[in-house]
């Protein structure tokens, strides 16, 4: 079933409810109150709150689906995203799949030569942005001719750019004359692995559909459910999450914010049942419990029954605390991957609390196995690689069947996370054959960031790998060899490293050698072992050689 029919559903069976709403605390009302003093006088008729139904939803997606078409955008045409989130996202996404073209959602976090990369890799047509990218993307329109159409959907358009609201509005509101099936193309996510080099990752209908339906299957939404869906949906895993409200017609809130206040007030104020939080986030929120900042006497959270978290390990020690504080919350953790259209591929379940830490058993229409390097399984107890086999697994790297033919054989995907079965077979990661490190959930590649290091006239040689930290799950440390005589200082190194993404910037500088196994690659194992522990304070004080 193509994935836009679930939408078509709602519409119909629940014109005038609420699909979604946004809460938007970087918006001030006329009077010049801050979003924190909405939340305390609980004003109405604000701007910082927009909401829009399931008919009114359909209706925009279906406007600019005609428009696309009117373009001549065909089947299979890639148009590209790159907004914020905010209530036009998702009818732009189903506009675009409801045209029977691909979605191509973009990392709103990607520098401008990313953005240009990815756009030509995915060999995007059309792209629509949001006023946090005119910038970059200024950077980019003379080298990108590629692109037909700039779409900007914001206030003071670029003159490069067409109004998004101006050129839709006006379009017909009926469902367009597109026969979709699932098998058709519907959207390509953006990967990369220890090279930096993004992967476009093509998925059907099918795969959506399929993750519809596991997350339903999962958590159990109801039509009484609000989602509060705080995460990107650019990345797959919070577009995924939000889709088991999509199956049963419930509301979800889209909220542009991350401080434990909004949060929770959020959480407090739309009474909502189901939270998606991320490592970080969670610890947050605790800590400014303890600190008192949050009273909890203060806000209705009787509505909230599910908290759940993915895209990275989850501490036990974090959830046992978070159970003391809240003990009528069921807990659930999801693994996936883009590969696998996200969460649900391996699923702990609410009911298996007891084993928390581990990612669990084969989700809703899913199957696993733990293989060696012949691809052959391996017995319970040892350690090989993950591999996956579902309705969800992409169709294939777009425009790259050398990287397809590494993770795809006979419907299976290898993960290339190490994991082991225990006894009562669930499953446990160990490790990751790629060296990416997943801090806050948001993936760096150590490669890009070692090469930047190394432009450094000092510098002879720079690892990053991943260190445990019990807020984010990892942070990235940077490994750095001086070239003989040279003197740095780890105040020097990071205003060196201030021209880098703010979340590409190491955490931790390491002054050593770097070892290198005889055919010339960096030993990151043994670097991880060496630094994991103990050693780190003293090696931290280190700074020259």
């Amino acid at each position: 079933m193509p994935i836009t029919e679930l939408l078509e559903k709602n519409a119909a069976l629940y014109p005038d409810d609420v699909a979604l709403v946004e809460i938007n605390p970087g918006v001030d009302d006329r009077k010049g109150h801050t979003w924190r003093e909405f939340a305390l006088i609980q004003s109405t008729g604000t701007s910082y709150r927009r909401d829009m139904t399931w008919r009114q939803f359909d209706l925009r997606a279906n406007r600019f689906a005609n428009l696309l078409l009117s373009r001549g955008v065909t089947r299979g045409t890639k148009v590209a995203i790159l907004l914020m989130n905010g209530i036009e996202w998702l009818p732009v996404y189903f506009g675009i799949l409801k045209a029977g073209a691909v979605a191509v959602p973009l990392n709103y976090r990607y520098t401008a030569e990313e953005i240009r990369y990815c756009l030509d890799k995915a060999d995007a047509s059309l792209l629509v942005f949001g006023p946090e990218f005119v910038g970059r993307v200024e950077e980019i329109v003379s080298r990108c001719p590629f692109i037909k159409t700039w779409i900007y959907e914001g206030r003071d358009c670029p003159s490069f750019a067409e109004n998004y609201e101006k050129i839709t509005d006006p379009m017909q509101g009926t469902k367009p004359d597109v026969t979709l099936t699932e098998d058709d193309d519907a959207a390509i996510y953006f990967s990369s692995g220890t090279t930096g080099f993004p992967k476009a990752i093509l998925h059907a209908h099918r795969s959506l559909s399929h993750a519809a339906t596991v997350e339903q299957k999962h958590h159990g939404q109801t039509k009484n459910d609000v989602f509060l869906c705080i995460p990107p949906l650019y990345h797959t895993g919070a577009k995924m999450h939000w889709f088991g409200s999509l199956v049963v017609g419930s509301r979800a809130v889209l909220l542009k914010g991350t401080t434990p206040e909004l949060i929770m007030q959020t959480a407090s104020d739309e009474k909502c049942s189901i939270v998606w939080l991320l490592v970080p986030w969670a610890q947050d929120i605790l800590d400014a419990i303890d600190r008192g900042e949050i009273k909890l006497s203060e806000l209705d959270l009787s509505a909230w029954r599910l908290m759940h978290i993915g895209a990275q390990p989850v501490p036990p020690s974090l959830i046992k605390r978070w159970k003391s504080v809240f003990p009528h919350h069921d807990y659930d953790t999801n693994y996936g991957l883009s590969e696998s259209i996200g969460p649900g591929c391996v699923h702990l379940g609410v009911e298996n609390i007891h084993k928390v830490g581990a990612i669990g058993k084969a989700g809703y229409g899913w199957e696993i196995k733990i293989v060696n390097e012949k691809h052959e399984s391996v017995a319970q107890g040892e350690v090989g690689e993950l591999a996956v086999k579902g309705p969800g697994v992409m169709k294939c790297y777009y425009k790259d069947e050398a990287a397809s033919a590494e993770v795809l054989a006979d419907g299976w995907l290898f993960t290339g996370d190490m994991a082991e079965e225990d006894a009562d077979g669930f499953v446990w990661l160990v490790d990751r054959k790629k060296d990416v490190i997943i801090t806050g959930g948001e993936n760096l590649y150590p490669v890009q960031i070692e090469n930047y290091l190394r432009k450094n006239d000092k510098i002879k040689d720079a690892a990053v790998i991943g260190l445990p930290d019990s807020r984010l799950g990892e942070i990235a440390a940077a490994v750095v060899e001086l070239k003989e005589g040279e003197t740095m200082t780890e105040e020097e190194l990071l205003d060196f490293c201030m021209e880098l993404p703010r979340y590409k910037r190491p955490r931790k500088i390491i002054f050593a050698d770097i070892p290198r196994n005889p055919t010339g690659k960096i030993e990151k194992p043994v670097l991880r072992k060496r630094y994991g522990a103990g050693d780190l304070i003293a090696a931290e004080n280190e700074i020259k050689r």
